[in-house]
């Protein structure tokens, strides 16, 4: 069968004119020449004018469409320091299980304990977890949405932001059930997490003259993400601080937003944010047990 051959600039575009033809019955094989490495396709010569025609509206139809772009905020890294996140978790988890009980007591929040003074328990609380289910459940999203809020905002900075997150997600929950009722589990942070990596899209006002489309698209994500992994039916699931903690990491997330990079990812920045953020979870425990030992 005598073969036709419609030249491409390059391997990526000879793939999709290929796949306009395959749609318009055509026959394509892709090419390479052996001489000066030219990408073509080769095509029945009796569907040429066919092919051409096809190529060409494909053309005009996708002049201006902006199949690729460059995203206005900086691209998002996974930072493996999450890890040592989990493993604090973890351990004090294994702690609170076997050799120091009390911890729980201690550090859970119990609200008419937060109410009566004892405020630290709004943060030692999200260090603890009813069980190895519980922590489990919450580690396997947790490293991945905290790794990557690390990774945008800056090791130190991101777990700051998300744990503050998780704690004003505790207040929200304290302030709007009128019963008393008691919480622990990391999941608000985990949330606050989310919120802070919904809104980085936000940053695109910098940038765009067009934003709405990105604040839309960042935000509208977050939610569907929140809705799956945020509203769990599981009993002893609180909503509440779960939504707290997702619009509590959204508004610092905005204020993060439109912080230049440069200071987020100084490492003096960081070095201070994950300074204090082991500050915070070290006074609050001193004070979480030192009450404990007055019981």
């Amino acid at each position: 069968m005598e073969a036709a051959r419609i030249p491409a600039r390059s391997r990526r575009q000879a793939m999709d004119w290929s796949l306009v033809l395959v749609s318009q019955g055509i026959e394509t094989v892709i090419e390479q020449s052996e001489t000066d490495g030219a990408w073509g396709l080769l095509i029945p010569a009796k569907d040429s004018e066919k092919a051409l025609k096809s190529l060409r509206q494909y053309r005009l139809e996708n002049r201006n469409w902006p199949w690729r772009q460059k995203l206005p905020w900086p691209e998002v890294h996974f930072d493996p320091v999450a890890g040592l996140w989990a493993l604090m978790l973890v351990l004090f988890h294994w702690r609170a299980a076997t050799g120091t009980p009390e911890l729980r007591t201690a550090g859970t929040m119990y609200s008419s304990a937060v109410l009566a003074g004892q405020w630290w328990r709004i943060f030692t609380s999200m260090m603890l977890h009813a069980d190895i289910a519980h922590l489990a459940a919450n580690l396997s999203i947790g490293v991945l949405l905290l790794g990557l809020a690390m990774g945008r905002y800056g090791a130190g900075v991101g777990v700051l932001a998300a744990y503050l997150a998780g704690a004003a997600g505790n207040l929200d929950s304290l302030w709007l059930n009128s019963r008393p009722f008691y919480g622990l589990g990391a999941s608000g942070m985990i949330m606050g997490a989310l919120g802070l990596l919904a809104a980085q899209s936000l940053a695109a006002g910098k940038h765009d003259r067009r934003p709405l489309k990105y604040l839309l698209g960042g935000v509208a994500a977050g939610v569907m993400l929140f809705i799956l992994f945020g509203l769990s039916p599981s009993p002893g699931t609180d909503i509440v601080a779960h939504l707290g903690g997702f619009l509590a990491g959204l508004l610092l997330g905005a204020v993060l937003a439109f912080a230049p990079v440069s200071v987020l990812k100084n490492s003096r920045s960081n070095l201070l944010a994950g300074s204090a953020f082991t500050i915070m979870v070290v006074i609050t425990w001193r004070l979480a047990l030192n009450a404990g030992k007055l019981l």
